[in-house]
């Protein structure tokens, strides 16, 4: 079986579903609940025998060790974290306490539990942890895209949490041979996204003819990856990556911020159309947010080579395929954040 920290959130979610559709392995899903995690989005797993959930804290070291000793993981897929942006900016603490912190005693009762297993299932053991793109910092428009070897720069309290995070797994990799591998992977959009992120928002927004308001000149770049297409990457760097190794996941798919409003104003112009104009008259550029970074693109070259995964949906299908389920939601399973209706949203 598989523990997976924070899978009650949006990746964990489709992961802990999608791993247990491809694969049948049973897991354990450890998730303390915070206002991302929604286990209305795990329905489909009621009453599966192969779905744990145990609500709880990473940092609760007391917890982590009692689930261990009781389920004997052959891997920790960690997605647990605080993650948006604009969050981190008003209140960088809670970031530090989960995406360090915890990560840190995560990572400590896993080093001792696994320092006392057999020698064939230390040899087997894998801990996987889920990172971003936003830790190497920002590209210039022509500058080539993040690899695995460029230098850290994160520039917002969220990207500098997890950049530390990224350094103690590296280091507990080095200084006691835990058999680590880490992620980063580009902008994830798709199903069960909680609405404070810009796609599901803008989404519910337009849907209840409220503004659709993007920051600065909306030209802000992402590269965009569907979730489904994430959750198969991970899948394969746990079966076939090689321990102690940082793989990049990217989509492929550089969008400036207002492109893909624009294009979700038009997939809804088509399947919602309003009664006075279009969605996109709705769009609204407003302040930028502090250090904003411009662009982020990867280089998905390392795991396209070494491990044979590509993302199966191009930008335009995997859009096609987030509007139709929101909208099979009735906008949006879930209430809104109502605090960024009237100001700028970031995909981060």
């Amino acid at each position: 079986m598989i523990l997976v920290t924070g899978g009650a959130g949006f990746i964990g979610t489709n992961f802990v579903l999608s791993t247990i559709a491809a694969t049948g392995e049973p897991i354990v899903n450890l998730d303390k609940l915070t206002y991302a995690g929604n286990l209305e989005n795990l329905a489909p797993l009621a009453g599966d025998a192969r779905h744990n959930f145990v609500k709880g804290d990473i940092a609760g070291r007391a917890l982590v060790r009692r689930v261990l000793a009781e389920h004997r993981p052959r891997a920790i897929v960690h997605f647990a974290a605080e993650s948006h942006v604009d969050r981190s900016i008003e209140g960088p603490a809670e970031f530090i306490q989960t995406n360090v912190v915890g990560s840190f005693c995560l990572l400590e009762e896993t080093r001792i539990w696994w320092g006392a297993l057999p020698t064939g299932d230390k040899e087997r053991f894998r801990f996987l942890h889920v990172s971003t793109d936003e830790v190497y910092g920002s590209l210039g428009p022509a500058d080539p895209a993040f690899t695995e070897n460029h230098p850290y720069a994160p520039n917002s309290p969220y990207a500098a949490s997890k950049a530390a995070s990224d350094h103690l797994v590296r280091a507990y990799h080095h200084t006691y041979g835990l058999p680590v591998l880490t992620t980063h992977s580009s902008n994830n959009y798709g199903p069960r996204q909680y609405p404070e992120k810009l796609i599901p928002l803008m989404i519910t927004n337009a849907l209840a003819e409220k503004p659709l308001p993007v920051y600065g000149d909306g030209l802000n770049v992402r590269d965009w990856l569907y979730v489904a297409d994430h959750c198969e990457a991970i899948r394969a760097v746990l079966d076939k990556g090689r321990v102690g190794e940082t793989y990049n996941i990217g989509g492929a798919s550089e969008k400036t911020n207002l492109d893909v409003v624009k294009t979700l104003c038009e997939m809804l112009d088509a399947a919602r159309p309003r009664k006075n104009g279009r969605h996109a008259d709705l769009i609204a550029l407003v302040k930028d947010r502090p250090g904003h970074d411009r662009r982020y693109a990867m280089d998905a070259a390392k795991i396209e080579h070494e491990l044979n995964w590509r993302p199966r949906e191009n930008f335009e299908s995997g859009m096609r395929k987030t509007v139709d389920w929101y909208l099979g939601q009735g906008g949006l399973g879930g209430a809104g954040d109502e605090r960024r209706v009237d100001r700028g949203v970031e995909a981060d």
